[in-house]
């Protein structure tokens, strides 16, 4: 198994050490492109935590504080008890059993009708530390103090019976519950993706003959994911071959062709994370910006949308509630709202 966290330590670690050239031992011609990176700079993406905990930062948390921070920011997408699966798959679902504990291999991942849960597969507790502080919550990424992480990853250790109701989680104590996590034997080095010169996993043994000269090896993203995260085609890079897929879905066949207003705040919609659940037709895990645009439109709902959008609520669109964004600038969310009310579909959306 690949190791991403000492993927990046070793990267963190030639980044510093560029850090301390000088321009005199940079290659000709390049002396005048870019900058070395700050010593603030490289502290910011060092927040990685090893398997063997090297670069955790110091704090505690016990359950009963991770429960109320779940509730408040995690549980609208993973469950009160992150047993959902309507947005991710579930995090703690059962199967696991005391003997797994024990054992340190969970045995119903052996049995293929098993829901698999994040609890029941990941060995290493520092991947989910190193997840939650890095990721977490969907639409305030990097928002959680380390305390806040230890908290919540006590709860979620205390939902799979592998710590104690009054237990508190801490930089101290946290390699003592390693020894409990219920699939930590479960990752293995015997196998051909760690070095290249071992056999590989998957052996081909029936013998293929007359292939097609020409073959193609295509993917493309599910309809619920379009435009998850704006369009792709508007996003790529002006080198390589990859120029992005055209994800923004065009207007159905049967909408009116509306006059051009306001342009889509792209920018706005994106940092305030919105995107993250929305799309522009379609529902994604909340309902599309042309739905929410055609309920909402005119100046008299604009009070109501503010109030939405920075406290948050739900039983309008289903019982899935909308997290609070109370971070949304003035002027980013005043511009959201005109959009929303405006209720029309800007030329380009039309284009595309």
């Amino acid at each position: 198994m690949f190791n991403w966290a000492s993927a990046l330590t070793l990267s963190l670690v030639l980044l510093a050490t560029l850090s301390t050239v000088t321009a005199s031992t940079l290659p000709q011609g390049a002396e005048s492109i870019g900058r070395l990176a700050s010593d603030a700079e490289i502290a910011a993406w060092d927040i990685d935590v090893r398997p063997d905990f090297l670069g955790l930062p110091e704090g505690s948390g016990d359950v009963w504080q991770g429960e109320e921070i779940w509730l408040a920011q995690c549980a609208s997408c993973h469950g009160d008890f992150g047993d959902a699966n309507h947005i991710f798959a579930p995090i703690v679902l059962g199967n696991i059993t005391e003997e797994d504990i024990a054992q340190g291999r969970v045995a119903a991942l052996q049995n293929p009708a098993i829901t698999r849960t994040t609890l029941m597969k990941v060995p290493t507790l520092s991947t989910l530390w190193d997840y939650i502080y890095r990721a977490m919550p969907w639409n305030a990424p990097k928002s959680l103090t380390s305390d806040e992480v230890y908290a919540l990853l006590a709860y979620i250790l205390n939902l799979g019976y592998v710590v104690e109701d009054d237990f508190v989680l801490s930089d101290a104590n946290i390699r003592v519950v390693q020894q409990r996590m219920p699939n930590r034997n479960g990752m293995t080095r015997d196998h051909g993706l760690w070095s290249v010169s071992d056999p590989p996993d998957v052996m081909g043994h029936t013998c293929v003959s007359d292939c097609a000269a020409e073959t193609g090896v295509t993917s493309s993203l599910p309809d619920y994911a379009m435009n998850a995260h704006g369009n792709l085609a508007e996003q790529s890079r002006s080198w390589g071959p990859y120029p992005g897929q055209w994800t923004a879905p065009p207007l159905a066949q049967h909408e009116p062709q509306r006059p051009a207003v306001l342009s889509v705040p792209a920018q706005q919609l994106t940092t305030a994370g919105c995107t993250a659940c929305h799309q522009m037709t379609g529902p994604l895990i909340g309902p599309s910006f042309h739905d929410i645009r055609d309920r909402y439109k005119g100046s008299q709902h604009a009070a109501y949308l503010q109030n939405r959008i920075t406290q948050g609520g739900g039983g309008v669109w289903g019982d899935l509630p909308m997290p609070a964004m109370p971070d949304v600038g003035a002027d980013a969310l005043q511009d959201i709202i005109a959009w929303l009310i405006a209720g029309e579909w800007e030329e380009k959306e039309k284009e595309g």
